[in-house]
């Protein structure tokens, strides 16, 4: 293929930059690297970047061939070694590659050193993921957090950028035009930073208002999270028919859905489903998000939804896991349900139920298991309310009714005094009847 062809066909592919976004151009083509070292897994590796081309996939990128590379540690000027690099590239203009795709996060430096060997764009597995979320984000609010997120990876990458940005450099002559065009676009791109930060700052002042008013009604909230892909958005539409886009794919859906659910019992809890996550997620990803992953930290219950079905389901229920460390909601209770059993060898189901007790094996796809699953949920969400006894004057039958609004009478007994309750109540409703308590335990 001559340049002038190659040169055309580059402009009618769209180019996978974390920042733009253009569904006009067809797909590029994409040279995945992954790198293990001395101390790490090779089969980890492996499964690393199996997951990287399917965010490639998602991203509207066709991968044509993978490379894994085992190294003591990172090249700190090309990561991979610049022999490494350079075989990798003839591997690429054979194929015709566009993009360069790495499975970690690489510096500036890094990036600007593997472009100039590579002549193509090269990206990270960060930018990766953000140029996924900034396709799926619909709503305002999804925007405002996918954008902030890109800017802030961008902000420390400015001078790496070669043509599209004048560079910053040192010593004599290294001043003037490159340097103030430099602050300018750093300049602009903080005070986009602070505007988008402000408007987070409102948009989640809005939802707070809106977790304070739920957690008022005092409606128990439960909170599905799990690995990307895990069926959360399958399961949330199964139990309350909420309309969620389903897909095949790594973060279809971005934006919360909040929707009533009836429990068998007879309670209505409040289940809201979140991003899905994944190793390795982007700390830009997770601090824009924080507003919207304050839903896991509120919550009552977190329903953990894993893949059964998946060959390192224990690594995703880990990932997730740091996930919610790092928002600070790893004090929630949680209750793991393996999804999609319809899928997965029921020898593999049995040994995941043996190593997690308590944990409940569902299709989401099917309905096996859900009514199951309710169940366990209502019991749990039980078990963590205050049981309370009150003496209810026979002439106060709304405070009697009132107790069976609220929470859960397990016993009530006629005698002289009045009517005798024993409830289960959440300490905010066992509050509201503190007059009449007797012996709350």
């Amino acid at each position: 293929m001559s340049p002038a062809s190659r040169a055309h066909q580059d402009r009618q592919r769209r180019r996978l930059t974390a920042t733009e976004v253009d569904f006009e151009r067809p797909q590029q083509r994409a040279l995945l690297i992954g790198t293990t070292y001395t101390t790490g897994s090779v089969e980890e590796a492996e499964i690393s970047l199996d997951e990287l081309w399917q965010l490639a996939e998602t991203a509207g990128v066709e991968p044509v061939h993978r490379e894994l590379q085992r190294r003591q540690t990172p090249d700190p000027a090309t990561y991979i070694g610049k022999g490494k690099a350079q075989e990798l590239k003839e591997i690429g203009d054979a194929l015709d590659i566009d993009v360069v795709i790495f499975d970690d996060e690489l510096t500036p430096a890094q990036l600007r050193n593997l472009e100039k060997v590579f002549a193509v764009d090269v990206v990270d597995r960060v930018a990766l993921i953000l140029d996924i979320f900034a396709q799926h984000a619909t709503s305002q609010e999804g925007s405002v957090q996918v954008e902030l997120a890109q800017l802030r990876y961008r902000l420390p990458h400015l001078r790496g950028k070669g043509l599209q940005l004048s560079q910053q450099g040192f010593g004599i002559n290294a001043r003037g035009p490159g340097e103030t065009q430099l602050e300018v676009d750093r300049r602009r791109l903080l005070r986009r930073i602070t505007k988008l930060e402000k408007d987070l700052k409102d948009l989640a002042h809005t939802r707070d208002t809106q977790r304070k008013a739920r957690k008022r009604r005092e409606i128990p909230q439960v909170a599905l999270v799990g690995y990307t892909n895990a069926g959360k958005s399958t399961l949330l539409n199964r139990l309350t028919h909420a309309g969620v886009l389903v897909q095949n794919q790594l973060f279809s859906t971005l934006d919360p859905t909040v929707r009533r659910l009836h429990l068998p019992g007879g309670e209505t809890v409040v289940l809201s489903d979140t991003v899905g996550f994944v190793r390795r997620l982007p700390h830009q990803l997770v601090e824009a998000f924080r507003s919207t992953l304050e839903e896991v930290g509120d919550a009552d219950l977190l329903l953990h939804v894993v893949d059964a079905s998946a060959p390192d389901s224990e690594a995703q229920i880990e990932a997730v896991n740091a996930v919610l460390r790092e928002i600070d909601a790893s004090h929630v209770p949680v209750l793991l349900a393996w999804n999609k059993t319809d899928l997965a060898d029921p020898d593999d189901v049995k040994h995941a139920l043996a190593a997690h007790p308590g944990s409940v094996a569902i299709s989401a796809a099917t309905g096996d298991g859900v009514p199951e699953l309710l169940g366990v949920v209502g019991d749990r969400l039980r078990a963590m309310a205050h049981v309370s006894e009150f003496v209810v004057p026979y002439d106060r039958g709304d405070i009697l009714a009132a107790l069976h609004r609220a929470g859960e009478v397990l016993v009530e007994v006629h005698d002289d005094a009045g009517t005798r309750v024993r409830a289960r109540l959440s300490e905010a409703a066992a509050g509201r009847f503190s007059d009449f308590a007797i012996a709350p335990h």
